[in-house]
């Protein structure tokens, strides 16, 4: 059985349902992927004595009418409830991290492609760079505070952005230029 179909206590998970319940070892060791003779011990309590019992219906990892089932029939085998482990959340697109060597180096990208690439709107040029349409705005009009000492570098070469999102980025602005036009 591997792991990702067992629950998450193990030990724990056995002895609890060493306790509650009338299935065999071989069931309970099946279950919870211990060897038969390890739950023996621990039902011995030779193993384990300071292990505290976790309740598997609880948890959601077992249901009692799976319980039941089991312990009428030896031979059947306990199975986990599906969905024991809540669903990942899906990546929200966010902002991208830009370490802090690298943002005093956003002001000389955006003026690298307000200067060689006027195509790029200021929403793909955020998008790019992860910066604000204000602070591209100040550098366009020439308002930024450090206007004097920005150098015209490209956003790939700063490792802002790698060259296939340029790519994409300058793609899209030429098709839409042409449809345009």
């Amino acid at each position: 059985m591997s792991s990702l179909h067992r629950p998450l206590l193990p030990k724990a998970t056995a002895a609890w349902l060493l306790e509650n319940t009338a299935l065999t070892f071989e069931q309970i060791g099946t279950f919870s992927g211990l060897h038969s003779l390890e739950i023996q011990a621990l039902a011995d309590g030779e193993v384990h004595a300071q292990i505290r019992p976790a309740d598997p219906v609880a948890a959601n990892q077992l249901t009692l009418e799976e319980i039941r089932r089991c312990e009428a029939d030896p031979d059947a085998r306990l199975t986990l409830v599906s969905n024991t482990l809540p669903k990942a959340l899906p990546r929200v697109k966010g902002p991208r991290y830009t370490p802090v060597t690298k943002r005093g180096e956003k002001p000389d990208a955006i003026f690298y492609l307000i200067k060689t690439h006027p195509e790029l709107s200021d929403a793909a040029i955020c998008k790019l760079i992860g910066t604000t349409k204000t602070t591209i705005a100040r550098i366009r009009d020439k308002e930024h505070w450090n206007q004097k000492n920005l150098k015209s570098i490209n956003p790939v070469e700063l490792g802002l952005c790698s060259l296939a999102e340029f790519n994409v980025a300058l793609e899209k602005a030429s098709t839409k230029k042409a449809q345009t036009a």
